[in-house]
C-alpha cells in the first residue's frame, strides 16, 4: 500500500518515513539503504568529523543510492570548546548540490535562510508549538514534531506526541512528521491519524545490518522491554551549576 502525503511529494519520496540524523550512528551507508527502500535517508553532517570528508559522503550515498532523494542533518548546539565548522559544512552542502537538509538545536534562522536561497529543501526538528510557528515563519519546508518519546536531545519541555502532533494538527500550516516513539506500521498510522504527514524514526533504523552498531547492542535492543531505556541527558544535566540554581543547558 502506497502512502501519499504533503511530505512524500514534497521530498519525492515513496513512503513518509525519514531517517533521523542521529549522531555516532548516521552514516553513508544506513542513509543510502533507507533512501533506496523508498523512504528518506539522512545522516548527521558532524559524523563525518570533516568537510572534506563530508563530501566523500555524500559522493558514496549518489553510488549507494543513485537516483535517491537524501538529506544531511545540521545540529547545531552550545559546545564549550571550538564549535564544529559549520558554514564550512554548509558550503559543502550546497557546491555538492544535497537536496534536503534537516537542522536541530539553536535557532535555525541563518541556516534555514542559507539553504533556502540555495534551493535546498529544509526540515527543522522542535520540540513545542512555539518553535515550530517560529520555523513556519522562517519558511522551513517540512517542520519536525519531535515528543518526549524521541531519543537523542528532545529539548526540556517534555510533551508527549499524543498532545505535540494533535496540536501540531490544529495550528500548522506546513507539512510535518512524528518524530519519536514510531517504530512500526501501527505507529505510522497512528502519527497519520493524528494529523502529521509522515514520521521520523531513528532509534528503529539501529536495529538493521546496514547500522554500524554492534551486533551485542542490536541483539540488547531486540530484547528490550518497553522500559528499556534511559534518560541519559536529563540524568546528566538536571543539576546547577551556577549560583542561583541555573541550569548549566
Amino acid at each position: 500500500m502506497v502512502l501519499k502525503t504533503r511530505v512524500t511529494e514534497l521530498l519525492g519520496i515513496e513512503h513518509p518515513i525519514i531517517c533521523g540524523g542521529m549522531t555516532g550512528v548516521g552514516t553513508p551507508e544506513l542513509a543510502a539503504a533507507i533512501s533506496n527502500a523508498g523512504a528518506l535517508g539522512v545522516f548527521a553532517a558532524h559524523n563525518a568529523g570533516t568537510p572534506e570528508n563530508l563530501k566523500r559522503w555524500i559522493d558514496q550515498v549518489r553510488r549507494l543510492a543513485p537516483g535517491k532523494p537524501f538529506g544531511v542533518n545540521f545540529t547545531i548546539l552550545p559546545t564549550a570548546g571550538e564549535p564544529p565548522p559549520y558554514d564550512e559544512y554548509a558550503k559543502v552542502v550546497i557546491e555538492a548540490g544535497v537536496p534536503i537538509v534537516e537542522t536541530a538545536g539553536s535557532n535555525p534562522k541563518k541556516w534555514i535562510t542559507l539553504f533556502k536561497n540555495a534551493g535546498v529543501k529544509t526540515i527543522h526538528k522542535c520540540v513545542t508549538i512555539r518553535h515550530a510557528l517560529s520555523a513556519e515563519r522562517l519558511g522551513v519546508d517540512v517542520v519536525s514534531l519531535d515528543g518526549f518519546e524521541c531519543a537523542g536531545h528532545p529539548g526540556e519541555d517534555d510533551i508527549g506526541n499524543f498532545v505535540l502532533q494533535a496540536k501540531g494538527a490544529k495550528v500548522l500550516r506546513a507539512p510535518f512528521v512524528c518524530s519519536g516513539g514510531v517504530g512500526d506500521g501501527r505507529q505510522l498510522a497512528a502519527a497519520l491519524a493524528l494529523g502529521a504527514d509522515g514520521v521520523n524514526c531513528g532509534t528503529r533504523f539501529c536495529a538493521t545490518q546496514e547500522c554500524a552498531w554492534p551486533e551485542s547492542f542490536k541483539q540488547r535492543m531486540l530484547e528490550a522491554s518497553e522500559t528499556g531505556f534511559s534518560f541519559v541527558v536529563k540524568v546528566c544535566f538536571s543539576c546547577s551549576f551556577y549560583p542561583g540554581g541555573t541550569p548549566w543547558l
